[in-house]
C-alpha cells in the first residue's frame, strides 16, 4: 500500500484558507511525515517556491499540482515543463509527478472554473508526461 498526504490549503468555490510557502513546515514534513508522497500545491503564487523540495529524501515522492483548477484557460506546455524543471533543481524528477490541483475537489459545490478542463493538460499521453519523463 502506498500513504499519501494531499496538503491542501482550502479551495472551496473556488475561495482558498491558507497562503504562503511550504518554508517553515518542510524538513518536519518531508522527515518526520510517515508517508510515501505527498500531493501539494504549487499552481499559484500564493503556494510559494520549490525550494522546500530540497528536504524531500530518497524514496518519497511529490505530485506537484501545477494545473490548476480555479481558472478555465489550459496552461501552456512549455510553462508546465518550465516548472517541473525549477522544482527538479531541489528533488530528483523521478521523485516528482504532474497532477491537477486537485481533481477530488471538484465536486458538488464546485470550483468557478470549467470542470474537466485540468484532466485535460495532465492526462496520460497528453504529451507533458512524455516529454519530462520519456516513455519508460
Amino acid at each position: 500500500m502506498t500513504i499519501t498526504t494531499h496538503m491542501c490549503r482550502g479551495n472551496f468555490r473556488s475561495s482558498w484558507v491558507a497562503q504562503g510557502g511550504y518554508d517553515f513546515v518542510a524538513d518536519a514534513l518531508f522527515n518526520e511525515l510517515v508517508v510515501d508522497g505527498y500531493f501539494m500545491e504549487f499552481d499559484d503564487e500564493r503556494s510559494g517556491g520549490f525550494a522546500p523540495l530540497r528536504f524531500v529524501p530518497k524514496g518519497k515522492y511529490v505530485v506537484l499540482g501545477l494545473v490548476t483548477s480555479k481558472k478555465g484557460d489550459l496552461e501552456a506546455k512549455d510553462d508546465l515543463k518550465r516548472r517541473i524543471e525549477e522544482a527538479a533543481k531541489f528533488v530528483d524528477v523521478d521523485q516528482l509527478c504532474l497532477s491537477p490541483q486537485w481533481r477530488i475537489l471538484l465536486h458538488a459545490g464546485g470550483q468557478f472554473a470549467v470542470q474537466g478542463r485540468a484532466d485535460r493538460q495532465a492526462a496520460p499521453g497528453g504529451g507533458d508526461r512524455d516529454e519530462v519523463w520519456g516513455t519508460r
